[in-house]
């Protein structure tokens, strides 16, 4: 790519940031000396890198990290980049050059914050980057559940269609969702963007509070949500007051036709109790992205169950290409409003 073509390529501020390359300003004032990118594969195939290569004069790539790798490789560096590598203060407390870590992504579990700040070590993270991408897979993991297409896919090669005395099939029944309920649990960037599109659909919407919170407008009692809803939503982040939040007891009070959606974070989910549940028919299905184990290498019992109620991916709702490279563009932003002094995106 051309350096017009890469400018052209990105909003206003990073073309501002550029044109210091072209006044002889950008070297002295926008670029570390050495920068390490810890796990590049993390990110995929097909991204154009080229808004993160005039920030450092030497990069330092690396397709995947191992904990005993990691101090060598980043103890030098004034800048690191990471998605999932940890770095925690027994790493952090021997990088002297280090500057700024950059998370190419929101969660910052795999950095130690609290020693990042005594070290004086800026963090920045990067969030509304795939919206669209998320919500879209929900409704993907949605639609597929509820119109029962692998049941239906299955009938047209099976020779259930093709023996039909009818033009069609109908044995897999299914429902529309407008006039169904959606409930939504974790109303932020995601959750809100996951109403409006159910909203589209005829659907009404229903936003829980937070569990053990005080009743506030707009917002329904966890529980009474769980009742209402046709189909939930997960939303939120994984900590100490949402971990198991769905469990066997919050899936009974599920209706038996209702459909569970999790593409949030695995762990909010109790794995075996949602198992439990789609075999006794307490819930109708579940469309799951994420697992408490990622990758499962030791197994989870969501993979062992083997019915069309159940989809499982693997972590793949916030990935499609455009959400990909919007965090490339996004990480650059950070480092170069570092560089001017500013705290954007800076976790604390």
């Amino acid at each position: 790519m051309t350096e017009t073509n890469a400018i052209q390529s990105l909003n206003a501020s990073w073309i501002f940031f550029a044109s210091y390359k072209t006044t002889g300003h950008y070297d002295q004032i926008m670029k570390f000396n050495k920068a390490v990118f810890l796990d590049v594969d993390s990110m995929g195939s097909g991204l154009d890198f080229s808004p993160l290569k005039e920030l450092a004069e030497d990069w330092q790539n690396y397709p995947a990290t191992s904990p005993e790798d990691t101090l060598l490789r980043v103890q030098d560096a004034e800048l690191v980049i990471s998605n999932k590598v940890v770095l925690d203060r027994t790493i952090l407390s021997q990088c002297k050059q280090l500057k700024l870590v950059c998370v190419i992504a929101t969660g910052t579990n795999n950095v130690d914050l609290e020693a990042a700040r005594e070290l004086g070590i800026a963090v920045t993270n990067v969030t509304a980057y795939g919206t669209p991408s998320v919500v879209q897979f929900v409704f993907a993991l949605l639609l597929s559940l509820v119109t029962r297409l692998n049941e239906h896919q299955a009938s047209s090669r099976n020779g259930e269609w093709a023996n039909s005395p009818n033009f069609c099939v109908l044995d897999y029944e299914f429902h529309e969702l407008s006039g169904k309920t959606m409930g939504i649990i974790g109303y932020g960037e995601l959750g809100k963007a996951v109403a409006r599109v159910a909203q589209a659909f005829g659907m009404q919407v229903l936003v829980s509070q937070r569990p053990g919170s005080q009743a506030c407008e707009g917002r329904v009692p966890f529980a009474e949500l769980l009742t209402q809803a046709d189909v939930v939503s997960l939303h939120v982040p994984l900590a100490e007051n949402t971990r198991n939040l769905i469990g066997a007891a919050e899936l009974g009070l599920m209706k038996p036709t209702a459909i569970l959606i999790n593409a949030a974070r695995g762990g909010i989910v109790d794995e075996q109790a949602l198992v439990n549940a789609l075999q006794r028919g307490e819930i109708a299905g579940a469309g799951i992205d994420v697992l408490t184990q990622e990758p499962p290498r030791d197994g989870n019992p969501l993979l062992d169950y083997d019915q069309p109620n159940l989809i499982v991916t693997p972590h793949m709702a916030w990935g499609a290409v455009e959400s990909r490279q919007r965090l490339i563009k996004l990480v650059a932003e950070n480092i170069i409003a570092f560089h001017r002094g500013e705290t954007r995106n800076r976790v604390e």
